[in-house]
């Protein structure tokens, strides 16, 4: 028997990740770990030791995502490990109703993540955590988190150092602990984890955790790494980027990081995700609005438009505020992108609430709208309110929105004909060219595809990806456009021509 600690020389591991952008940074935390003790790390679990699937727990369908997902891995004869979300969320619940993973790991795990899957290849037993409330483990005030001995993904230090580091290594001079799971020219970077806010929907915070900044020095020293790596677009994600400083005494931090992320020798584009509405102040709306390099990208978490929903919710706004919010920004830069998602079906929502919202979708000319139907979700307040929408009420609610938004995104994205927009070239494969103008973030906001010019401008055949070009929009299909490319911008660097 192989000891839960020897080296895992020889010995493959496959990280499957699922959910949002902030569990893929985790991931690749993981696979530093994994790499620096010998495993070779892949996300095909095709011939691999052990599977690791890094789990969502958001709402039901993630969840039942996760279990096929960790079922389909079993099928594949390796050993399979539960991590992430739904695994932290639920714990012991999962293993005794899962025997078909040999471990569920807890956040808590994640430092000794090797020597947790060595214990795993040799068939040692292995008892899951009983879940608890993240938010307990860290203090109430923001400014004495840092110093709390908690795990928090995406926020580790390399287990072992350097001759030439200790302890008392500036951050900027340190290992990055992250291993790209990933070579596209598109990185995530976690600006903190965990959650202050109480949405009375959201279950995040309690497995989650407080809200926790990392420091400036941390995230440009990964930053400029990540641009090392070939990435030529920076994706700032967190529960609430919003937050971003508080507990560091620096509710403007995010405005002033923002400049120095998008100086970075390499990086073209810096993109803001995750903007809470109430506490997007004016100086971050120019910040982002009028920067070079930085997206005028607004991320906006608006969930409804409705005031007395909003309450409900425990959250902010109104239809009129939203706008102005919205407006705001375009003053500053009138081809600005705006997203947002929306929960419908909220208990105590009425027709009026509906109506309400639908004249803020009107209005507003999101270019991408993503709509949600609501319902319960274990250890929130709103799965106990009273006022329950009848399940044919939120599906007749749903299908009315979504079909909304989908004739209020193709509508947007018709202004944009004619437009000039700059495009990140993400793939090319088989001929066809594939981006994204800055109004589109990876994988949620549709696409650009560029086609060759009738005459001059670039050419197509000689585009790779991380290259940055102007183009011409010339025809939509719903929310995706198409383009022919101008002129290049930015060059990727290495690729031949």
């Amino acid at each position: 028997m192989v000891s839960a600690t020897s080296p895992a020389e020889n010995r493959r591991v496959a990280l499957l990740t699922l959910g949002c952008a902030r569990n893929e940074v985790d991931s690749e935390e993981l696979a530093a770990r994994l790499h620096a003790d010998g495993w070779q790390v892949t996300t095909d679990g095709e011939g691999a030791d052990v599977v690791v699937v890094n789990t969502c727990g958001f709402v039901e369908k993630a969840k039942q995502d996760s279990i096929q997902t960790l079922l389909a891995a079993a099928d594949t004869g390796a050993k399979v490990v539960a991590a992430g979300c739904m695994a932290e969320r639920y714990g012991r619940e999962l293993a005794d109703s899962l025997p078909e993973a040999q471990a569920v790991l807890s956040f808590d795990d994640y430092p000794e993540i090797s020597a947790r899957l060595n214990a795993v290849v040799a068939g040692e037993a292995f008892d899951a955590h009983t879940p608890r409330d993240r938010r307990e483990l860290l203090p109430l005030t923001p400014v004495n988190r840092r110093d709390a001995a908690v795990s928090l993904p995406g926020h580790g230090t390399p287990a072992r150092v350097t001759a030439e580091t200790d302890e008392h290594t500036p951050a900027h001079l340190r290992q990055v602990l992250r291993h790209r799971l990933d070579t596209g020219p598109v990185a995530s970077l976690k600006l903190a984890s965990g959650c202050d806010r109480r949405c009375a929907f959201c279950a995040i915070p309690a497995f989650r955790g407080a809200f926790v900044s990392r420091t400036p020095d941390e995230l440009l020293a990964e930053a400029e790494w990540l641009a090392k790596t070939g990435v030529r677009e920076l994706v700032l994600v967190s529960e609430n980027s919003t937050s971003y400083g508080k507990d560091l005494g620096d509710p403007r931090a995010l405005e002033k990081l923002l400049p120095q992320l998008a100086a970075i020798d390499g990086i073209v584009r810096v993109r803001a995700s995750y903007l809470q509405p109430a506490e997007t102040r004016p100086g971050l709306v120019e910040v982002i609005a009028t920067t070079p390099g930085v997206a005028a990208y607004f991320d906006l978490s608006f969930q409804h438009s409705s005031e007395p929903v909003l309450r409900r919710m425990r959250r902010f706004g109104s239809t009129d505020r939203f706008l102005e919010l919205l407006a705001s920004a375009r003053a500053l830069a009138p081809e600005a992108g705006a997203r947002s998602n929306f929960i419908v079906g909220f208990p105590g929502e009425t027709r009026q609430d509906v109506t309400e919202l639908v004249r803020f979708l009107t209005e507003a000319r999101l270019d991408a709208i993503g709509v949600f139907d609501y319902s319960d979700e274990d250890g929130t307040e709103a799965a106990g309110l009273s006022g329950k929408v009848s399940a044919a009420t939120v599906k007749r609610r749903y299908d009315r929105l979504s079909a909304l938004a989908d004739e209020l995104c193709s509508q947007r994205a018709e202004e944009r004909l004619g437009s000039t927009v700059e495009v990140l070239v993400d793939s090319v494969a088989d001929g066809v060219v594939e981006g994204r103008a800055a109004h589109q973030a990876p994988e949620v906001d549709g696409s650009t595809t560029l086609v060759a010019p009738e005459a001059g401008g670039v050419d197509l055949a000689a585009l790779r990806p991380g290259d940055l070009v102007r183009a011409t929009v010339t025809a939509t299909e719903g929310v995706d456009l198409v383009a022919v490319p101008d002129e290049m911008i930015s060059a990727a660097p290495g690729a031949a021509r």
